[in-house]
């Protein structure tokens, strides 16, 4: 019998590097205000959202992802001809035909690495991260650049105080790379497609529709049980989480999450994710941003043990322990 050969890989990944970008455009609760019927108060009461960036209608959602990749590109200490495989979570690219990795591998010097987008909207970002640390780990790739990237203004219906308060534009990326121990834990994941209708854009000439409050009720109860279970599979104690990074979906979600995860062992000094005060709900891309922009800030250091949950539309999530780089 003929036998084919079968690659291996390292006995573990890490992160090694993270970049991220924002529009320069800030839009405030005020500016909202003045085109629909809201307030600073009522949006801050609801979803706890202060600021959100929103693209230029000629800046695209590909230009957003390249400046978030080639930071993290730099910051894991790599040139581009060390990629080996671009993966662009996204859920609002303007057209599905071009894929936007490829794109994005080519612009920024990627020599044919193989390029590939995936859709799991706000759950986007863990998925691919899985993806890409189970593609190092089996030998497939030797590093991979994780994009999570949403221009969700170009999905939105600007004057639907449901959805248009919330959501804004931007990208995050990380570097996944070999690692002697492991420093990205086992996904947990999975799908409540019979909810599927929640969250929705009906047609190709539809903006974003969302049950805002079945899907509160849904994530608050079930993702904490999520994310608890990535602590388990990852054999460590909820405990020993330094920092919390859930999607930023709605600050109620996540300081109910928060308290649930808190009841179940986590320290009162947990650190937790805040970033949609002011950026939005950024689907995708709002773990990468919020994790670069808490390493900035100083919030969290390297080698802390942080918790990542993303969850939306499908209705799917994932979650995984990461040690920081």
């Amino acid at each position: 019998m003929t036998s084919l050969t079968a690659r291996t890989g390292p006995a573990g990944t890490r992160i090694l590097g993270l970049g991220s970008y924002q529009p320069e455009t800030i839009v405030s609760n005020d500016d909202l205000a003045q085109t629909m019927d809201t307030s600073d108060e009522w949006i801050r009461d609801r979803v706890g959202i202060a600021n959100r960036r929103f693209a230029k209608p000629d800046e695209l959602l590909v230009d957003m992802t390249v400046a978030a990749g080639a930071k993290a590109i730099a910051d894991a200490g790599l040139e581009p001809a060390d990629i080996e495989a671009v993966l662009v979570a996204t859920c609002t690219m303007p057209s599905m035909i071009p894929n936007a990795a490829a794109q994005v591998a080519y612009r920024l010097g990627v020599p044919a690495g193989a390029a590939f987008d995936l859709n799991a909207a706000c759950a986007g970002f863990c998925y691919g991260l899985a993806t890409a640390s189970d593609l190092v780990r089996a030998g497939t790739a030797k590093h991979v650049l994780v994009i999570g990237a949403e221009k969700l203004t170009d999905w939105v219906n600007p004057v639907d105080r449901s959805t248009a308060i919330i959501f804004g534009d931007g990208a995050g990326a990380a570097v996944v790379g070999p690692s002697d121990e492991p420093g990205i834990g086992p996904v947990a994941w999975g799908s409540a497609g019979e909810h599927s209708e929640m969250i929705q854009v009906p047609d190709r000439h539809s903006f974003i529709f969302q049950e805002g409050q079945s899907v509160f009720r849904w994530a608050t109860t079930q993702i904490a049980p999520i994310a608890l279970r990535a602590v388990e599979l990852a054999g460590i104690e909820v405990s020993e989480v330094d920092v919390f990074v859930p999607h930023q979906a709605n600050l109620r979600i996540i300081e109910a999450i928060a308290k649930r995860l808190r009841a179940k062992g986590a320290r009162e000094d947990l650190v937790v994710a805040r970033d949609i005060v002011d950026s939005g709900n950024t689907s995708s891309a709002s773990i990468p941003l919020a994790l670069d922009h808490m390493r900035a800030a100083g919030e969290v250091r390297s080698g802390d043990v942080a918790l990542l949950v993303g969850f939306g539309a499908g209705l799917s999530y994932a979650g995984q322990v990461v040690r920081l780089p």
